[in-house]
C-alpha cells in the first residue's frame, strides 16, 4: 500500500504549482506521451522548457502545437538527440551547455518498453537499458557541473515495472544474450534508472554538491510508450487496460514528473506517483520505496560498470 499523501486527498496536481518565470526545464522524449504534457504544463505557467528529442520532424511539429496554445512568445525549443547514441549525446550536451546557461531541472523522462526481440543502440548495448539507463547517465553526468551551479535537480522517471523483474542486476549477461524477455529486460532498465538516481543522491551528499535527485513513475498512463516494436499479446493486454479505463490520461501521468521538477518539501529518498489501485492512478504523492532498490553493493557496481560502459568519469 502507497503511503498518505502529502498533498491532501487529491494528491499533487498542477492547481498547486506556482509560477515558473524565468526557470529552465530539460526535458528528454518531450515531443509525445507524458513528456509533451509535462512541456505544456510547465508553459503553461511561464517556464522555459527545452525538449531533447531524436525526431526533428516530430518535435517541430509539437513545437508548432504548443505555440499555438501558448502563443508564439512561449519560451519552447528543442535540440536533436538521439538516447540510444551516446555520440549524439555528447554532442547535444555541447550545445546545451552552449546555449543553455541555466538548467532548473533535467527532467529523464524518455523511454522505451518492452521490445519483442532483442536489439541493441549503436554502441552494443540492449536497447531498453541503453536507452532507459546508460543514455540518461552519460547525459545527466555532462550536465551536472550546469545543474549544480543552477542548483537545479535532476528527475528521473522510471516504472512500477522495476518491480516485476530479477530485482537486481543481471550483471554477468546485462545484454541478456542468454536468456531475453522484453518485460524482464524493461523491469532492469528501469530498476537501474532508479539505482542510479539514489546512488547519485550518495556521491552528492559526499562531494557536498548543490543537486538534488528525485525519482518518481508515472502510473499506468495512455501514451505511446507501449509501441510497435512491443509483442502482440502486450499491445493487446495493454489495449484491453485502456478500454476498460485503468490506465490514466498522458497528461495525468506527466504530474509526479513535474511535482519533482518543481514542488518544494519533497524528499530525496523517496519514489513518488500514483497512489491508488496498484498504482496505476490515484492521488500522486510517495509511495513505497522497496528495499532491493537501495542494495548498496549493487548501486556502487551499477555506477562503476555505467562510467566504463559510457567512457565517463563523472566529476564528484
Amino acid at each position: 500500500m502507497a503511503k498518505d499523501t502529502q498533498f491532501g486527498p487529491e494528491g499533487w496536481t498542477p492547481k498547486l504549482l506556482k509560477p515558473q518565470a524565468g526557470k529552465t526545464f530539460l526535458i528528454t522524449g518531450a515531443n509525445t506521451g507524458a513528456g509533451f504534457q509535462a512541456t505544456r504544463i510547465l508553459l503553461s505557467k511561464g517556464a522555459k522548457v527545452v525538449m531533447l528529442n531524436r525526431n526533428p520532424a516530430k518535435s517541430k511539429a509539437a513545437i508548432a502545437e504548443l505555440k499555438k496554445e501558448f502563443g508564439q512568445k512561449a519560451e519552447v525549443s528543442f535540440i536533436q538527440m538521439d538516447l540510444a547514441d551516446l555520440a549524439s549525446i555528447r554532442k547535444a550536451a555541447t550545445e546545451i551547455l552552449q546555449k543553455v546557461p541555466q538548467i532548473d531541472a533535467l527532467m529523464c523522462n524518455g523511454a522505451i518498453a518492452q521490445i519483442a526481440k532483442q536489439e541493441f543502440t549503436k554502441d552494443g548495448f540492449e536497447s531498453q537499458l541503453g536507452v532507459n539507463h546508460y543514455g540518461h547517465f552519460l547525459l545527466c553526468g555532462l550536465l551536472f557541473e550546469r545543474l549544480e551551479e543552477s542548483k537545479g535537480r535532476i528527475v528521473v522517471v522510471s516504472s512500477e515495472g522495476h518491480k516485476m523483474g530479477l530485482r537486481t542486476m543481471q550483471f554477468e549477461d546485462m545484454n541478456w544474450d542468454k536468456n531475453y524477455h522484453p518485460n524482464k529486460v524493461y523491469s532492469q532498465s528501469k530498476l537501474a534508472q532508479m539505482m542510479f538516481a539514489y546512488e547519485l543522491q550518495n556521491k552528492v551528499k559526499a562531494a557536498n554538491k548543490n543537486v538534488k535527485v528525485y525519482v518518481c513513475h508515472p502510473g499506468a498512463s495512455n501514451t505511446s510508450l507501449i509501441r510497435d516494436s512491443a509483442s502482440f499479446a502486450t499491445r493487446a493486454s495493454w489495449g484491453f487496460m485502456v478500454k476498460i479505463g485503468l490506465a490514466q490520461t498522458a497528461e495525468q501521468g506527466a504530474y509526479p514528473e513535474v511535482m519533482c521538477a518543481t514542488e518544494q518539501n519533497l524528499k530525496e529518498r523517496a519514489y513518488y506517483g500514483p497512489t491508488g489501485f496498484m498504482n496505476f492512478g490515484g492521488p500522486v504523492g510517495e509511495g513505497k520505496l522497496e528495499d532491493f532498490v537501495l542494495e548498496s553493493k549493487v548501486l556502487k557496481k551499477l555506477w562503476g560498470l555505467s562510467e566504463a560502459q559510457t567512457s565517463f568519469a563523472w566529476p564528484l
